[in-house]
């Protein structure tokens, strides 16, 4: 005996609903931490920011 063909069709159709709220939530998630995040200076990066070029100074553990 098969499932009543409407009864399907709202399943199907709440579940939607729900990947929808899951989504729209995690839109509102990622714009509240990108708005918490710093900015940073025009043309830096921040990965290498505050990385000084040329040679180091050796490790305080290398120094005796």
């Amino acid at each position: 005996m098969m499932s009543n063909p409407s009864v399907n069709k709202r399943q199907k159709e709440r579940q939607r609903q729900e990947r929808q709220r899951e989504k729209s939530a995690k839109r509102e998630e990622r714009k509240r931490e990108k708005d918490a995040r710093p900015d940073a200076k025009p043309g830096e990066d921040p990965d290498i920011a505050g990385i000084v070029p040329g040679p180091q100074a050796p490790p305080d553990w290398a120094i005796e």
